[in-house]
């Protein structure tokens, strides 16, 4: 199985239109709001996506990229709040064709574009864009050196990279299936040390790094909290994404989060 087979299972829109009138939304009429269970499909959903821009300053009509960008929640978030450009690019076309349409029900694709791409190869020009993010990815992607390099590649002198990714931590391996890897032999951690190495050696200036361990553990003490009161948890998106397979995936990687076997990171960086 590879990355794209582990996160497309076809009929993805169908699923998501059924869990939104689940929810009692109208499927052709959402809001970012109520798509945020869905398409922030990274740890803390929603949240860590707004800590993420809360860090970043952005100004109108700046052009961002969105490295694995999914169904696009966090792009059209950034799109919204900043009112700027964002470009996502997925390996995942079925992602892709999900995150196009959704950006047009809500009126955002003069400003949000996403491409089927590797991001070892981005497809696009050199010094392009004012910024970028990407959002529980690098851990299916083994060559995180050209992973660094590429993206700095498209980025213009001084600009801006916040990663919020998913670190290899202190404790015993993680079993799986995880939200990013089904089997161990997806799966590509690295330790925050040599992430940041890694990124200084691609020619990047670290601005600030931290782990998000403990917002992560409270923020699924709260979701479990929810369920048991028969509520639905703020983030849904494993369960649409990976149906069958969600509950051991979201298991595993709460043990692998209390064990510290991983550890949620936040780093940002400028091109220097």
């Amino acid at each position: 199985m590879d990355v794209t087979d582990h996160y497309s299972r076809g009929d993805l829109l169908e699923r998501l239109n059924a869990a939104l009138v689940a929810d009692g939304v109208d499927p052709n009429h959402p809001t970012i709001e109520d798509l945020a269970p869905y398409d922030q499909f990274h740890g803390r959903g929603l949240e860590a996506t707004v800590e993420m821009a809360d860090a970043l300053k952005i100004a109108e009509d700046q052009l961002i990229l969105d490295v694995g960008s999914g169904i696009g929640g966090p792009a059209r978030y950034m799109a919204q709040r900043f009112n700027c450009r964002v470009k996502g690019i997925d390996l995942t076309p079925e992602f892709c064709d999900v995150a196009r349409h959704l950006t047009r029900l809500l009126g955002l694709e003069r400003r949000v574009a996403f491409e089927v791409g590797n991001a070892l190869v981005l497809p696009f020009p050199d010094a392009g864009f004012d910024g970028a993010y990407s959002m529980n990815v690098s851990m299916n992607i083994s060559n995180k050196a050209g992973l660094y390099r590429e993206i700095r590649r498209v980025l213009k002198p001084g600009a801006w990279l916040m990663l919020s990714e998913i670190s290899e931590g202190p404790g015993p391996d993680p079993e799986y299936p995880t939200p990013w890897a089904r089997t161990a032999a997806m799966s590509f951690l690295a330790t925050r040390p040599d992430t940041l190495r890694a990124l200084g050696e691609a020619g990047f200036e670290i601005v600030h790094s931290r782990d998000t361990l403990q917002e992560s553990l409270a923020f699924g003490a709260r979701s479990r909290a929810l369920v048991e009161r028969g509520e639905k948890p703020p983030h849904r998106a494993v369960q649409l994404i990976h149906g069958e397979i969600a509950p051991q995936a979201m298991a595993n990687t709460s043990r692998a989060l209390a064990e510290r076997s991983v550890v949620p990171i936040e780093i940002l960086a400028r091109k220097r």
